[in-house]
């Protein structure tokens, strides 16, 4: 009996241990099961995003290398579109593996737009772009370049509008005629005094002259006419033609109030660097039309609506043409002031329309309107031959000079005889980089936008398409009951990197 019971007491402490086992086993594995549960969730919402953001915009990214979900509606974002084409693909990760998990609710905590922060998502999409594109060197060698570029087109710009500003044609007829008055009074004066006694005989015109021939052609009057005309009419080839495309400005993105995302615990962080502002206007020369590679939907000249910010394809261009104008007239009253030989045939000719006027004392007037006239007509073929798709030196020298002055009467029948291209000048696009340098961030990511929306809206047969309906982040949240017994709630991001 004794023996017995001591066998029994030992079963019970046995029997004691092992529902403690059991309970520790228990417990791992309902722990097991919620951790499961948990990873299961998240599985899901992973997946459900992953899906979600794999339906970026095709046309977006093959044409503009930019990454962005569409979630386009009317006038606004259609939200709830997007929240349940999320669900559709979080629901059957969530049946699987025999796991009860039932989700209770859900939605969107937030989200960014490509528009957000004035543009500053889209631009700095578009920087990053550039940056892989070009790689370090690439970005040295470009910011090398412009640097030269930039500096000695700014003072040549600065020179041709102190040019015009000079007024050398603007006063040339009332300071001709001051020349002709004082002349008038000062041979009446020695007329006089020839009949007084107090001179010899009175000389021939030659004597005042200086023997100069009088029938001499003066090409001013020519060239004031020529400054009349449209300047597109005398810059563009005629073959090429000038697109008449033109857009409303108040359905765009700069012309609207934009769409904005809901906040995230992520904080956008502004770039104003140089060397952003650069690839930024690489990425727009290289995505956007110009009038040398005009796009084939929307406006044509896009990279010059950046520039201009006008309506239409020939606002644009006309504006884009008169800075080149300007530019180029700098360059060339330059090289006129320090060519001595130039300066010698433009005085000699100076003299000869004086003569001809008999008014030698307005050589000076005449001898500044000629230099402003003829560093006018050489620019003139300069952007000519920049819209024609040749090349033009930054900096003229003699042997890239190209209208003679004896020529410069008959400007508009040598348009296309005395104009060269320059190999290892600058191209028309290289002009349209150095101008997009000065042209302010905002503009040039606004209107930038401008021109991808009114491409895709012509291109891709979407006339409703926004920019900011263009979603590259987003937060979601979804509460799961698993196993009938706890519910958890788990957020989870994604952005487009």
């Amino acid at each position: 009996m004794a023996k017995i019971l001591k066998k029994g007491s030992i079963t019970i402490f046995l029997a004691l241990i092992l529902s403690l086992i059991l309970s520790l086993v228990c417990a791992s594995i309902e722990s097991v099961r919620m951790a499961a549960a948990r990873t299961q969730i998240l599985n899901s919402m992973d997946i459900g995003l992953y899906s979600l953001f794999g339906q970026y915009d095709r046309i977006l990214l093959k044409d503009y290398d930019l990454f962005a979900l569409y979630a386009g509606g009317k006038e606004e974002l259609d939200m709830a579109s997007v929240y349940d084409n999320f669900q559709s693909y979080m629901k059957p990760v969530l049946k699987q593996n025999s796991q009860k998990l039932n989700l209770l609710q859900g939605g969107l905590n937030g989200y960014q737009l490509l528009t957000d922060g004035n543009g500053e998502v889209f631009y700095q999409q578009a920087v990053k772009n550039m940056r892989e594109t070009l790689g370090s060197q690439g970005v040295q060698i470009l910011l090398g370049k412009l640097r030269d570029q930039q500096k000695k087109t700014d003072e040549a710009e600065k020179k041709g509008q102190q040019a015009e500003n000079g007024g050398s044609l603007k006063s040339y007829d009332s300071e001709i005629a001051d020349a002709a008055k004082k002349s008038e009074e000062a041979e009446k004066e020695q007329q006089n005094q020839i009949d007084s006694g107090e001179f010899g005989d009175g000389g021939s015109v030659d004597d005042f002259t200086g023997g100069v021939n009088t029938e001499v052609e003066n090409p001013i009057p020519v060239i004031r006419k020529v400054r009349k005309m449209g300047l597109l009419d005398i810059v563009i080839p005629t073959e090429k033609g000038i697109s008449d495309a033109f857009v409303n400005k108040k359905e765009l993105a700069s012309g609207r109030k934009l769409q904005t995302g809901m906040e995230m615990n992520t904080n956008l962080q502004y770039d104003n660097s140089y060397t952003s502002g650069i690839l930024f206007g690489q990425y727009l020369l290289s995505k956007l039309g110009n009038y040398t590679r005009p796009a084939s939907s929307g406006l044509r000249y896009q990279v010059e609506y950046i520039l201009g910010g006008k309506n239409s394809d020939r606002e644009n261009l006309k504006s884009v043409a008169t800075k080149l104008l300007l530019i180029r007239q700098g360059v060339n009253m330059a090289y006129l002031v320090s060519d001595g030989g130039k300066r010698i045939q433009i005085e000699a000719l100076s003299l000869a329309v004086a003569s001809s006027f008999l008014i030698p004392p307005a050589a000076v007037v005449i001898e500044a309107a000629l230099m402003f006239c003829w560093a006018f007509a050489e620019s003139i073929l300069d952007v000519r031959e920049l819209f024609a798709g040749g090349h033009v030196p930054l900096v003229k020298t003699a042997a890239g000079w190209q209208l003679s002055l004896k020529n410069l009467s008959g400007i508009l029948n040598s348009l296309d005889s005395e104009r060269k291209d320059s190999r290892g000048g600058m191209s028309y696009e290289d002009y349209l980089r150095v101008m997009l340098m000065a042209k302010g961030k905002q503009q040039k990511v606004t209107r930038g936008m401008d021109m991808i929306e009114c491409t895709i809206r012509d291109k891709g047969n979407r006339p409703k398409f926004r920019m900011d309906h263009c979603i590259v982040a987003l937060e979601a949240s979804a509460d799961v009951k698993a196993n009938k017994k706890k519910t958890f709630t788990v957020i989870r991001q994604y952005a487009y990197e």
